[in-house]
């Protein structure tokens, strides 16, 4: 129910579940910056658990950002050879790993979901053999794969994100990291903007969305990449994954990898 409520931007903010051990029952609490449409959440849980779902509303407080007070104190993540943690974590950050302060906002990315993680992971594989000069991270959220690759390779990485708290967000992670002169965050609708065309073509473009924009970026995505670069793609389900993957084919790019978390995809393809 969760995957399916966060698939949807249009329903909740965030979307959490827990168990309750001495029932053995599930509880279902979602984030809504708007009267809630309990309609849609009823008619979404008959498709999902294929029965009803008893849910109520209350109100919460406006002066609280509750987006990021749903995820405090959410434990460190370590994914490839990254480590993501919150500025709550006051143990020692892991020998070997390249550590990303990341704390929760208003802006997709802390690491935790499994379509930031498989993007992470990605991003390790791929710097393992090769360094990209010209990058860009389409919906870019907090910041943390544009953050990510500046720590390992440096150099100039492009970051865009529709939504303007977002692009703050990144400016204010990416200086929190010591990457802030490696990271030209902007505010762009898709792939509509002229420091987007100014910088390509791209040999890596990552892009952690969703399956329907990142579809309907196909194309546009083919037009901006480098023969032979690479597109590191996410917000995908396991169950979209062969549309997004053929209509990547038709834009010219060949899949390399499938990386499947949970029900989660993330790809790894090719410029032909």
């Amino acid at each position: 129910m969760v995957d399916a409520v966060m698939e949807r931007d249009d329903l909740a903010l965030t979307a959490s579940a827990h168990e309750i051990e001495e029932t053995g029952e599930w509880v279902f609490e979602a984030t809504c910056d708007r009267p809630p449409d309990v309609e849609a959440f009823n008619a979404l849980a008959q498709q999902v658990l294929g029965g009803a779902v008893e849910f109520s509303v209350e109100p919460i407080d406006p002066e609280i950002n509750w987006v990021a007070k749903s995820l405090e104190g959410l434990a460190p993540v370590t994914a490839g050879g990254f480590y993501v943690y919150g500025s709550h974590e006051t143990g020692p950050i892991p020998a070997g790993l390249t550590p990303m302060k990341i704390d929760a906002a208003q802006a997709f990315g802390t690491g935790h979901h499994e379509t930031t993680t498989g993007c992470l992971e990605a991003i390790e594989m791929l710097l393992a053999s090769t360094t990209p000069q010209r990058v860009i991270d389409v919906g870019t959220g907090t910041g943390v794969l544009a953050i990510a690759v500046a720590k390992r390779i440096g150099g100039k990485i492009l970051a865009t994100d529709i939504d303007p708290i977002a692009v703050m967000t990144t400016i204010e992670n990416a200086r929190e990291n010591g990457v802030a002169d490696n990271i030209d965050a902007i505010e762009a609708t898709g792939l509509d903007h002229s420091e987007i065309a100014a910088r390509l073509p791209y040999d890596l473009i990552i892009a952690n969305i969703l399956a329907g924009p990142l579809t309907e970026l196909a194309p546009g995505m083919g037009g901006i990449a480098q023969s032979g670069g690479t597109a590191i793609l996410s917000g995908i389900l396991n169950t979209q994954a062969d549309g997004v993957i053929a209509a990547y084919e038709l834009a010219g790019f060949r899949l390399v990898d499938h990386l499947k978390r949970k029900d989660w995809t993330t790809l790894v393809l090719e410029k032909r």
